[in-house]
């Protein structure tokens, strides 16, 4: 029985082993794969664009951009909706810049994040116009997140304290955001 075991241990320390090696003979078909696997990584690497001025994220193009009146009937009955907006700046996250909000149709302030906190805005764009793209949808937010946000935008200690609530509102994921003024 305890050479069964040695015999079977070898044999899978063999396929591990086997299966890690690479070819020894190169092929044209490994030297081809190889190369442009490198030439990818290389591309990659080096290809890294700048936004053009006043656009953060996916470059995107103010043309099309829907109202927040429009906006209001889009969602009106979904939990989300894929849309390009222009809205009017409210207030901006003070440490970074990592969110805005901008108001809807019905006065109330929609939080509008960045794709995998990929990017930020400007911390002085309160007040601007802007067009931003992406998905806007049914959401809740925490007391905790509430409070996080508030302390962003500099919000007292006592007005953070009196965050004991959450809030369901529509929020926005955005990939690309523009200043239009």
């Amino acid at each position: 029985m305890k050479k069964t075991n040695i015999y079977i241990a070898a044999l899978g320390l063999f396929f591990v082993v086997a299966c890690n090696q690479t070819p020894a003979v190169e092929t044209e078909e490994n030297i081809e794969t190889t190369e442009v696997a490198e030439e990818a990584a290389e591309v990659v690497e080096t290809e890294e664009v700048e936004n053009p001025e006043g656009s953060f994220g996916r470059v995107i193009a103010a043309e099309g951009a829907v109202t927040m009146d429009e906006f209001s009937s889009l969602i009106e009955g979904k939990d989300s909706v894929n849309v390009k907006l222009l809205a009017v700046t409210e207030d901006v996250c003070q440490k970074k810049g990592c969110w805005m909000k901008v108001k809807t149709a019905d006065g109330e302030l929609m939080r509008v994040r960045f794709k995998d906190y990929g990017f930020f805005v400007p911390k002085d764009l309160t007040g601007k116009q802007v067009v931003f793209e992406g998905v806007a949808f049914k959401d809740t937010t925490s007391v905790e997140d509430l409070r996080h946000y508030a302390e962003d935008g500099g919000q007292s200690p006592e007005e953070i304290a009196a965050i004991t609530e959450p809030e369901i509102n529509t929020s926005f994921l955005a990939d690309g955001v523009v200043i239009v003024e």
